[in-house]
């Protein structure tokens, strides 16, 4: 697998982001469903950084667990939305700049000392930096319905937006 493989994904997954983060209603930002889930705005926050965060960690070649599971809390729906550009623009130029030297190389994940991952650079892609947003992504998709928000068609029509009539 290359790292390049990865971009058209990445672009073509932006647009169904971008949608549902635009979709934020600000005043709800501090929500959660349940008390050990995540605000509104934290996993908004957290699905808008996921690309550039984890293809720094990737291009940086290690990460700590305490860093790959800060996940900080945003009040505010146009820090988010900024937060998306910019993490969108920085996955891009590392995967862009990715060859095959690069991606024969491992991304290790440290707990203390103890190295508790160690995956090469395309796999850590695949699943941290599109698997788990896909996942987050449809996590925030039921905290919306929850709220009453719109969703709008992500791979086809959704209940509230048909993009074939």
């Amino acid at each position: 697998m290359s790292s390049k493989n990865l971009i058209s994904e990445l672009e073509f997954e932006r647009t169904s982001t971008q949608k549902l983060l635009e979709r934020l209603p600000e005043e709800k930002l501090t929500w959660k469903p349940h008390p050990k889930a995540f605000t509104l705005g934290q996993l908004a926050l957290h699905v808008a950084t996921i690309p550039g965060r984890i293809a720094t960690f990737a291009n940086n070649g290690t990460t700590t667990a305490e860093v790959l599971t800060d996940h900080p809390l945003s009040e505010d729906k146009n820090d988010i939305l900024k937060s998306f550009d910019k993490s969108f623009d920085q996955a891009l130029a590392i995967l862009n700049n990715a060859d095959e030297t690069w991606d024969t190389k491992d991304w290790s994940c440290f707990l203390g000392e103890k190295e508790i991952i160690n995956w090469p650079r395309p796999v850590l892609l695949r699943f941290l930096m599109l698997n788990h947003w896909y996942h987050h992504r449809g996590e925030l998709v039921t905290y919306l319905r929850a709220l009453g928000i719109f969703i709008p068609s992500i791979y086809g029509p959704s209940a509230d937006e048909n993009p074939f009539v």
